[in-house]
């Protein structure tokens, strides 16, 4: 039995697609519990080495899937901006229409009182007129009338020449939803994939196996949180919160046992970076959507500047994102299969923090 397991799970490993790593779940703040030794009863274990072989193939399975909700929040909120752009352009355009016929009435009036004052020169209208001075004050206001018209009419050519315009634009954001859309499902298609076959590789174990697995996610996690710590990181963070920062961790600290989601900004899930905008949303600043957008987006900071509320980017990709809630801790949204939790904040390869608010 131990040997066609062993088989299966090889099988998995080596059909399952590899990216890149996704961080370990859990607080990483205590050494995690020994490895329990195989019951002599039992049938024989898979290998800690086997184990270490699958959680590292799981960790880059869910860094696949954490990238791929990154790129499908970005095509939502795309979607949904040129969405409300569309919105905007179709009331432009009626709003124009209806200036044109407003123009249009004008200027069929204005042509009608023309033809009815209309036939003879100017010079026989002042021979006939039995007033030539008030003549000539007509026709000032003549003269001002057709200055009018002018104006009439140029103005109904900028409004025609403004409805071509939205129409065009509304064309090109018709034409940029749809490939976002497109993104979207792309982007979708490739997290379920991802997130299928982590979940087939993990039904290849028993309930004691997985366990286990679990056990070396907190101990790979617990490593590199010592590591980072080793290096004197918390001598240097002194950073106080802001009333804003402080609302964010508050926030984000009360969501503490709520399942990851991918694509999810609450209230019941989440994913990182839903988890970290909708913090500082409730905190009363709106930041990017996405681990990526808040990367490339906010403003950088030093590790050694860092305080509570800040963000902090893990992976070169940008592809999570937690928030440092002091003393060398941070909380997130790990990944599929696990629950927002309080985590050491060097527990992943950090690319950087930045900062939401300018307080």
């Amino acid at each position: 039995m131990a040997t066609r397991k062993r088989s299966l799970i090889a099988a998995a490993v080596t059909v399952v697609c590899a990216v890149t790593v996704l961080a370990a779940p859990g607080t990483a703040f205590a050494a995690p519990a020994p490895t329990p030794s195989p019951s002599s009863t039992s049938s024989t274990p898979v290998s800690t080495e086997e184990l270490e072989t699958v959680r590292k193939k799981l960790d880059k399975l869910y860094r696949a899937a954490s990238s791929a909700t990154d790129a499908y929040n970005a095509a939502e909120e795309k979607a949904e901006q040129q969405s409300a752009e569309i919105v905007a352009l179709a009331k432009k355009i009626a709003k124009g229409k209806e200036k044109l016929r407003e123009l249009k009435k004008r200027a069929g009036a204005a042509a009608a009182a023309q033809y009815r004052t209309g036939g003879l020169p100017p010079e026989a209208h002042l021979m006939l007129s039995d007033d030539p001075e008030e003549f000539l004050d007509g026709t000032g206001r003549v003269r001002q009338g057709e200055r009018a018209t002018r104006h009439l009419i140029e103005e109904m050519t900028r409004t025609q020449q403004d409805l071509e315009l939205y129409a065009k634009d509304a064309s090109a954001q018709w034409a940029k939803l749809e490939a976002n859309r497109k993104a979207k499902a792309a982007a979708q298609k490739k997290i379920e994939k991802q997130i299928a076959a982590a979940e087939k590789l993990e039904s290849q174990l028993e309930k004691e196996e997985l366990q286990r697995l679990a056990e070396l996610e907190e101990q790979a996690a617990y490593e590199a949180q010592t590591t980072w710590l080793s290096s004197g990181i918390l001598d240097e963070l002194h950073g106080t919160a802001t009333e804003q920062s402080k609302k964010a961790v508050e926030f984000a600290t009360a969501q503490i046992g709520k399942p990851y989601e991918w694509g999810a900004e609450g209230p019941k899930t989440y994913d990182c970076s839903g988890l970290t905008s909708q913090a500082w949303a409730t905190a009363g600043s709106v930041i990017p959507r996405t681990s990526q957008q808040q990367w490339q987006q906010l403003k950088h900071i030093d590790i050694e500047d860092m305080r509570p509320g800040d963000l902090i980017i893990y992976f070169d990709d940008a592809s999570h994102v937690g928030m440092y809630v002091g003393d060398g801790a941070m909380v997130h949204a790990p990944r599929p299969g696990r629950e927002i939790t309080i985590a050491g904040a060097g527990s992943m390869p950090i690319l950087g923090v930045v900062r939401p608010d300018a307080g």
